[in-house]
């Protein structure tokens, strides 16, 4: 379970996040949802501990982040951040092996397990084929999948995505997003910046929805995803219907 107490967040003298406390639940999908520049991106890096609480606390399983070695974090919970950069000429395969990094010795040798964890990841996301490839050779929704499959390998408790289907086809969105579902059930705490509001309530349990830096509202999408919420956060006249497949709520835009 990740906790957030009073959390503050600046980049200079911009206060991103102002005094936000929540509580993100262990072995769902949430949801980090808000209009642009709300700090949702900005919240997940404070998750990772990338980015600096100027005050406030973010504890894992009731130990603050600040306590937790560097490695054995990196053991607990993964990110992939919304842009990234590879190493030039660097092929898929290595990219993907980069995952297993918080479990190798210093000599950085994989071992057996480490390989088949890396197979693994590059199947279940679709590279395996493209695995000898140079990751600045693939299209955006390749290279897309071959950083989540690094991100798979890594296998940690906690997997955290900003914006993971950016560069995708719809088709690779829904693979993408089933992918997410089958880690929760899997038991893997998900947790994701989602700018799609209708992918977020068909495939999350529970919608974080943030504006100006600070929490709106959460929970489940049948209790918090509402017209009136969609019109006083998102400035969006919409009609909640169900989604006729899901069963969950959808907006249609009015």
């Amino acid at each position: 379970m990740i906790s957030v107490q009073h959390l503050q967040v600046a980049y200079g003298n911009n206060t991103i996040i102002k005094d936000l406390s929540v509580t993100l639940p262990k072995g769902k999908i949430t949801a980090l949802i808000g209009p642009n520049g709300c700090g949702k991106s900005t919240l997940l890096k404070a998750l990772a501990r990338i980015n600096k609480a100027k005050s406030g606390h973010v504890l894992l399983d009731e130990t603050p982040l600040s306590e937790i070695p560097t490695k054995k974090l990196a053991q607990r919970l993964s990110l992939l951040p919304q842009t990234h950069t590879s190493p030039e000429g660097i092929s898929v395969r290595k990219l993907v092996e980069y995952g297993r990094s918080p479990y190798t010795s210093n000599w950085g040798k994989l071992t057996d397990h480490d390989h088949q964890m890396v197979t693994r990841a590059m199947q279940a996301t679709g590279v395996e084929s493209l695995a000898d490839q140079s990751v600045e050779s693939l299209s955006g929704g390749q290279r897309q999948r071959a950083w989540i499959a690094m991100v798979m390998a890594q296998d940690t408790d906690i997997v955290m995505l900003d914006e993971p289907t950016t560069y995708l086809d719809i088709a690779h969105q829904v693979e993408l997003m089933n992918l997410m579902r089958e880690l929760n059930q899997q038991g893997k705490t998900v947790i994701v910046v989602l700018h799609d509001l209708n992918q977020a309530c068909r495939y999350c349990d529970n919608l974080v929805v943030l504006n100006k830096g600070q929490l709106v509202t959460q929970g489940s999408p049948n209790e918090v995803f509402t017209e009136n919420l969609l019109e006083n956060v998102f400035d969006f006249k919409s009609k909640v219907i169900q989604d006729p497949v899901a069963k969950t709520p959808m907006a249609v835009a009015l």
